[in-house]
Order: structure tokens, then C-alpha cells, then sequence
């Protein structure tokens, strides 16, 4: 008996709750098909460093918990208080307590179960093209093919069923305290609207204006943020975010009561009283929603940041197809060239020196001037802070600047297709990463090159990707004619190889195997005659001073400074860890965003059988069906679009200011509002599926007899 009042029960209610069944499905289907990316054997046969999908993955899987139980409880208890009436007769007829909150709880346990056999079939689908996605990403085949993966399956159930069963329990204990009368009052509670200090409370809107103003310029002008001003500020910001609901309501009760020029223009007042009266009851639901929606909207524009460095920069990062370091500067790299001819189809292998002049110059110029370093490398005064610069202990540079023969120069610009350079006796060029020489600009005069004639004249900049996180120099190489090198000294050994096709997947690894058993060489050589391992300052004494010639360069979103370099090895593994970060931004983004629509909706869809005695009075008085339709479209609108205009403003704000930081780091030419636009587009898309649900809902309620 109380099996099929129960399925009754959810049948009636399926109408008004359609969209929060939906929402659950799909949290179903994304966290299952997530969570694939943490389970499945595949994805974990292809990198050694797969914890950091996991770890990343896990994380969003923390917070999407936590929202997903907020949304459950919410839902569960909103429920409760629509029915209560339904549930205080049951107790007038003679039914325990007991009864109906297993009545309830059965109810819940069938919806629930439900949607979560409802999202596991689109769970399967979705998990296909999320694995096709990553595959492609990082530059591998994909054969579609289901992955049943008995863990994956139970890890998504125990996060949904936990999330329900924390629900329950606590409406389970708040319903053993409500009696008949509380019950049948309780829908009612939410109707009672308090116009208490209206007049104070309508000063809260043009305060949280001016906050989120300040917010702005602050977020752009303030430059010594710190750990504290951060916390008060964004402290500030959230507090003011619902302090904006309680005041535009009370701002709109009190134009209302002034009566105001633009009140009784057209249906304007029906539709103020509406919105005012709901923001009013639900200001600190709608503040909650607001702040859903900026992090929602913020984690798919710092996504679409990644992906887009991972599209622009990352293909350009590393030109040659293989390209390995030594610090040996007589090294000849002979192990290696068996091995590339061994393993792939040479077309040509290239040996060369990096040298040095015993001078840093450049190194001193950009240690002071990016902005990267700040203050780290000067005195208060403004003055280079010698000791540190000479000190390195960054390694950002090498302890000298780097240097390069234009013949050496020339036949790499060669390999890359790129065109030759000429240089006289008398002068020199510079190589550099765009996004340094934007920083830096023409700084020749601050530097002085001298050969056996004197000083050498500038010739120009270059910037086309030249491999220079520590290979062709950190960030930047000095070109010189050949006959300087003669008084130059050799700091490091490098070699480049250009190959036929792709290089075979596990290339880097055996190159590092190499350098592994090289160590091992040197250490055995280490051993001095009582078999004990010698202390590195007895080594360096022992094997002269240390050159200080290995450098990475100033990248800082991106950093991947390694001897070995195979380029179809290494960008897969560099798109794999950036996967780590975008996969689940855009996971909390979706979840968060599905979240916030789904309260949005089911409140104006509960709430739509309370007011069709509203819209049957305007009916009554002359308004025709089309015409009512519009107001309930304006009146959906205004509801909609208020939480999501707010988050907007804020979410675009900061995405500006990330996405500029961004693009300076990394030195992509992409406007910042690029993102925020992408990021808005997707965010817009799922918006107009749950608006025109909840506008077909709400219609075909008002229109039921």
C-alpha cells in the first residue's frame, strides 16, 4: 500500500520536479563519465604521472559533492515544506509520524534511484566522447569501446547515494520535531513577506554597487596585494553579493510605494510586486546562486585559457624534433646518435657549443627589468642587487651570458625552414622569446659585446621559436661571428636531430636511460679508495668549479625544462597535464552551473500553481492568451536574468584581469575578453535549455484548470 501511494506520489509530482530529476541525471552521467578518467586502465597505462589527473579529478569530485548535497538538501527540504500541508492531513486521518516520514523518504529513494539509472545510460555516451576528447587532445588514437569499470560504477553510486542519504537523514530529524499545526503553516512561512525597514535596507543596493565598482578597481589599479587584503576583500565582496538582493528588493517595494512614473506603465506593476516579493523571500538562495554562477562562469574561462595555450603556444614551444643537452662541452653525443639511428630515420643529426664570454649582462638587464623577478634582483634604491644576481640561485639563467656562432645559427634556422642571417665582423644579433622582447624591447644600448676590434655594433632581434628553455639559452641567445668564438669559452654541448615520421613513444625514456647510466659512471668514479661515496664539495674540487652553464628560463604558467627533448613525446605529456586542469574546470563549471539552474527552475515552476489564480484574474480583466504569455516571459526573464547578469559583471572582471596576467606569462596574442566571450557562450547554451524548460512548464501550469 504505501509502495504505491509512494510511486503515486512521484508520478503527481513528476511535472513540477521534471527539471530537478533532469539536473540529477545528468550530475549522474558527468560524474560518471569523470570519473573514468580516474579509473580507467587505459588512461592509467599511458603516463607515469597519472596521479595528477587523479588528484585534480578528485578534487573537483570534493567540491562537486559538497554542492550536489547542498542541491539535494535543498531540494528534499523545499519539497517538505510545499507538501506539508499534504503530509498534516495524513496525520489528521490517523497516520503515524513514522509512516509518512518513510512515505517521504521512499518517495525520494524512488526519484533518486531513478535519476541515477536514468544518467547511467547517458553516463555511456558521454563517457565515449570525453575519452575520444582526451585522446585526441593528447595526440593518440581512440577506438570507441564501453569501459564497464566496476569501481568507476561504485565510486559514482557511493558520492550519489551518500549525498542523498545526508539529505534524508537530516529532513528525517526535522520532521520528527513538526507537529500538525507547524506542518500545515509551513508553506506558508515563506508567503509572509516583512516591509521592516525598507528605507535602510534599500541603501544596501547602491552600497553593493559601489563595492563591486570598487572591486574593479581595485582588481586593476592595486598592485601589493597580499594574503590579508585579499581574504577582507573578497570577504567583502561575497557579504555584498547578498547584501544586493535584500536591497534591490527593498528598493523596489519603496519605488513601488512612491508610486513612481514607471509603475502603472503597461503590466510594469504587476511584474515589480512579482519579482520584488520573490527576490525578497529568496535573497539569500539568490545570493548563493549568484556566487555559483561567477565560479561556474571562471572555471570555464580559465579552461578555455589552457586549451587555448595548448592549441597556440604549446606546437611552437619546441621546434625540433629532438634536441638533447649536455653539460659536457666535449661531449659527442655518440650513445645518442646510435641510439636515434637505431630507434627512427634520421634525416640529420646536428652537434654544436653554447659558449660564454664571461660577462652577464643580459642576464643582469633581465633579471632587473621582467616583471616576472619583481624586486627579487634589485636594491631599494632601484640599483641591480649584484650579490643576488651573482648568486643565481633561481638558475633561471646560466651564471653567464650564453652565446652562439652565426654559422651554428644559421644551419638550425636552416632545419626549421627559416631564413639565413647575415652578420658582418662587426656585429651581433639576439634571439629572443616574443613574449620577453615585448617586455623588454630594444635594451642594446644597455649592453656592450666586444671582439678583437672593439666594440660590436647591434644588428637586430630575432624571435621565432628557437627552443630556449634552456637549450639555445634561457630566453634569449647571443649571435656572434664565428671568429669571436676563439676567445670565447665553450659552456655547454647540444645536439638537434631531425627524424622521419613520428618518434616511437618510449624515445625520451631511453634517452634518459642513457643519461641514467652515465650518472652512475660518475658516481662509481666518485668512490674514493675505501669504497665510500665522496661529498660533492669533493667532487667539485676534485672536477674543477662549478660552471653554474644550466638554465629554464623565465616561463612561469608552463614550465618544462628537461636535457632530453622529443617533441611528439613531450607536448602529449604536456597536453596530458594541462588535460588535468581543464577537464575538471569545465566538470565543476557544468555541475555548479546545472545546480544553480535547477533551484532557479524548480522555484518558478512550484511556485507557477500559486499564481495561476494571478494570471486567471488578468485573463478576467481583458488580457488575451498571447498576451499573458509575454508577461510570464518578462517575468521569467527578470527572475533569470538577475543572479546571471550579476554574475556576469564579477565573473567578467576577473576573467579579464586572469586572462591579461595569462597572455603576459605565456605571451599569447588572444584578447582576454576571448575567454570570458567563450566561456559566457557555454554558460548561455545550458541557460536557454533550463529557461525554456521552466517557460513551457510554467505556461502549461497556468493554463491547467
Amino acid at each position: 500500500m504505501m509502495n504505491k501511494l509512494a510511486f503515486r506520489n512521484v508520478k503527481r509530482s513528476a511535472r513540477d520536479y521534471l527539471v530537478y530529476f533532469m539536473t540529477m541525471a545528468v550530475v549522474t552521467a558527468l560524474m560518471f563519465s569523470f570519473h573514468t578518467l580516474l579509473f580507467s586502465k587505459d588512461v592509467q597505462k599511458l603516463y607515469d604521472r597519472v596521479h595528477m589527473m587523479a588528484v585534480m579529478t578528485g578534487l573537483a569530485t570534493f567540491f562537486i559533492v559538497l554542492i550536489v548535497a547542498w542541491l539535494m538538501n535543498y531540494m528534499v527540504r523545499f519539497i517538505l515544506e510545499k507538501r506539508s500541508r499534504e503530509f498534516g492531513i495524513y496525520l489528521l486521518t490517523g497516520m503515524k509520524k513514522k509512516e509518512i516520514a518513510r512515505l517521504y523518504i521512499r518517495e525520494n529513494v524512488m526519484t533518486g534511484m531513478g535519476a541515477f539509472i536514468a544518467g547511467m545510460g547517458p553516463g555511456f555516451l558521454l563517457q565515449q566522447i570525453l575519452l575520444s576528447v582526451f585522446y585526441s587532445m593528447v595526440q593518440m588514437d581512440y577506438h570507441i569501446h564501453l569501459e564497464f569499470n566496476k569501481t568507476c560504477i561504485l565510486m559514482t553510486a557511493a558520492c550519489y547515494g551518500g549525498c542523498y542519504l545526508l539529505a534524508l537523514l537530516r529532513c528525517g530529524r526535522r520532521f520528527k520535531k513538526m507537529n500538525i499545526h507547524d506542518l500545515m503553516e509551513s508553506q506558508k512561512q515563506n508567503e509572509v513577506i516583512s516591509e521592516k525597514h525598507e528605507k535602510i535596507n534599500r541603501m544596501l543596493f547602491p552600497f553593493s554597487i559601489f563595492v563591486f565598482v570598487l572591486f574593479g578597481i581595485f582588481l586593476f589599479c592595486y598592485k601589493n596585494w597580499d594574503t590579508g587584503i585579499l581574504t577582507a576583500f573578497l570577504t567583502g565582496l561575497v557579504l555584498s553579493i547578498y547584501l544586493f538582493y535584500t536591497g534591490i528588493a527593498a528598493w523596489i517595494s519603496c519605488y513601488v510605494r512612491k508610486k513612481g512614473n514607471a509603475v502603472y506603465r503597461g503590466h510594469n506593476l504587476f511584474l515589480l510586486r512579482q519579482f520584488s516579493c520573490k527576490v525578497k523571500t529568496m535573497s539569500f538562495s539568490m545570493g548563493t546562486l549568484t556566487a555559483l554562477f561567477t565560479l561556474a562562469l571562471m572555471g570555464s574561462a580559465v579552461a578555455f585559457m589552457f586549451n587555448h595555450f595548448q592549441n597556440q603556444v604549446l606546437i611552437n614551444k619546441y621546434p625540433f624534433d629532438v634536441q638533447i643537452y649536455s653539460s659536457n662541452t666535449d661531449e659527442d653525443f655518440h650513445q645518442e646518435i646510435a641510439l636515434l639511428e637505431k630507434e627512427t630515420q634520421v634525416r640529420e643529426i646536428y652537434t654544436y657549443q653554447i659558449y660564454e664570454n664571461g660577462t652577464n649582462q643580459v642576464n643582469a638587464y633581465l633579471y632587473t627589468h621582467l616583471k616576472e623577478f619583481g624586486s627579487d634582483y634589485r636594491k631599494a634604491d632601484g640599483t641591480p642587487d649584484w650579490e643576488e644576481i651573482n648568486r643565481n640561485d633561481g638558475m633561471v639563467y646560466c651564471d653567464y651570458d650564453t652565446c652562439m656562432g652565426i654559422s651554428d645559427y644559421n644551419h638550425l634556422r636552416k632545419m626549421l625552414g627559416l631564413s639565413e642571417v647575415i652578420l658582418k665582423e662587426d656585429e651581433y644579433a639576439i634571439h629572443m622569446k616574443e613574449r620577453v622582447w615585448r617586455q623588454t624591447g630594444d635594451f642594446s644600448d644597455q649592453i656592450e659585446i666586444n671582439g678583437s676590434g672593439g666594440r660590436l655594433s647591434f644588428s637586430g632581434y630575432y624571435t621565432e621559436s628557437f627552443s630556449q628553455d634552456g637549450h639555445n639559452g634561457g630566453d634569449y641567445i647571443l649571435v656572434v661571428p664565428d671568429a669571436l668564438l676563439e676567445e670565447m669559452k665553450p659552456y655547454y654541448a647540444e645536439l638537434v636531430a631531425d627524424i622521419e615520421g613520428k618518434a616511437p613513444g618510449n624515445l625520451r625514456r631511453l634517452l634518459d636511460d642513457i643519461e641514467e647510466e652515465d650518472d652512475i659512471e660518475e658516481d662509481e668514479e666518485k668512490r674514493n679508495t675505501r669504497g665510500h661515496v665522496m661529498t660533492e664539495d669533493a667532487a667539485d674540487d676534485r672536477d674543477g668549479e662549478d660552471l653554474g652553464n644550466s638554465c629554464s628560463g623565465s616561463d612561469s604558467i608552463v614550465v618544462y625544462a628537461v636535457k632530453n627533448l622529443v617533441r611528439d613525446n613531450l607536448v602529449p605529456e604536456i597536453k596530458y597535464m594541462l588535460s588535468s586542469i581543464i577537464f575538471p574546470l569545465f566538470y565543476v563549471g557544468l555541475v555548479f552551473l546545472c545546480v544553480a539552474l535547477t533551484v532557479l527552475s524548480v522555484q518558478q515552476l512550484s511556485d507557477s500553481v500559486k499564481y495561476r489564480f494571478r494570471y486567471r484574474v488578468l485573463s478576467q480583466t481583458g488580457y488575451g492568451r498571447k498576451e499573458i504569455d509575454r508577461i510570464i516571459l518578462k517575468q521569467l526573464l527578470a527572475y533569470y536574468m538577475c543572479p546571471a547578469v550579476m554574475a556576469l559583471v564579477i565573473s567578467g572582471l576577473v576573467t579579464v584581469y586572469a586572462g591579461n596576467r595569462f597572455n603576459f606569462y605565456t605571451g599569447i596574442h588572444t584578447s582576454p575578453a576571448v575567454y570570458f566571450l567563450m566561456g559566457a557562450a557555454l554558460f548561455f547554451g545550458i541557460y536557454a535549455v533550463y529557461f525554456t524548460v521552466t517557460y513551457i512548464g510554467f505556461k502549461r501550469n497556468t493554463e491547467r484548470e
